[in-house]
């Protein structure tokens, strides 16, 4: 099991989806053949922050172990988001992310419930079409977002991941939909295993925002995990620099860990 509450909880869903994960080499290799350009699907979990001088190593092992991707990515599977040795990988263009690992035994409904939206596991292709364009929308409102065709091809594979685990009965993508049948805002809860489930991707739409949709979102899925999953431990990871985390807090996560990882984008084109 990893020390990190995060990494734990990642690994549980990547298995969920489909992934491979296996240790080789001092670390554990991630990989995810259903959807290659999920970086955060294919990559190396560190035991450890690196030391000086590690960085040549590292980039070797993900090679080996990656072979002809473009992205570089290293998770550390420490608690605390102690990094080490940061400066090479800085100096080699890597962005280092410190989010939090919130967790919540269980929510309450936040300051402003929406009560115009249907919230509800997804069930259709319709549904699932829906859950598609609101990715796509929340991509391209986004100044740092991806590229238009190979986010699409992503999206599709990684719906296609979360629609699998939900069939085989781990977890649900719940959504708030309007009257029409469009999805206003989404999110995917998943058990981890110990009583723990986790949720991904916390999306609204960018014309559906300040709804009160993603707060009450989040607590109906905290309440059907409970229901349909045994769940005792609720976990979610924000950046700590975004209004997310402050709108996970209002509905009763607590900060409990900090999720260390490296990521190197692939270059432009």
């Amino acid at each position: 099991m990893s020390r990190s509450l995060a990494y734990f909880t990642d690994l549980a869903l990547r298995r969920h989806e489909g992934s491979e994960i296996t240790a080789s080499s001092g670390c554990t290799v991630i990989r995810s053949p259903q959807n290659p350009t999920f970086w955060w699907g294919n990559f190396l979990l560190m035991p450890a922050p690196p030391l000086p001088g590690d960085l040549e190593r590292w980039e070797a092992l993900f090679t080996q172990h990656h072979p002809g991707a473009a992205h570089r990515t290293f998770g550390v599977d420490v608690p605390d988001g102690e990094a080490g040795d940061t400066a090479a990988f800085l100096d080699a263009g890597y962005q280092v992310y410190r989010d939090t690992v919130l967790t919540a035994q269980r929510t309450h409904p936040p300051h402003r419930v929406n009560t115009d939206a249907t919230f509800r596991p997804l069930a259709t292709d319709a549904d699932w079409a829906s859950a598609h364009a609101l990715r796509m929308a929340v991509n391209a409102a986004d100044p740092d977002g991806h590229e238009e065709m190979g986010y699409r091809d992503f999206t599709t594979r990684k719906l296609a991941s979360y629609r699998h685990a939900q069939t085989a009965g781990h977890g649900a993508t719940l959504g708030a939909f309007d009257g029409h049948g469009q999805m206003l805002a989404g999110l995917g809860i998943f058990d981890a295993g110990d009583g723990v489930a986790r949720y991904q991707s916390v999306e609204t739409h960018p014309d559906a925002r300040s709804r009160g949709l993603a707060g009450t979102l989040v607590h109906t899925a905290g309440e059907w995990a409970q229901a349909h999953l045994g769940t005792r431990t609720l976990v979610i990871v924000a950046d700590p620099g975004y209004h997310a985390q402050r709108l996970y807090e209002s509905v009763g996560f607590t900060p409990t860990e900090v999720q260390l990882a490296f990521q190197k984008r692939p270059p432009a084109g």
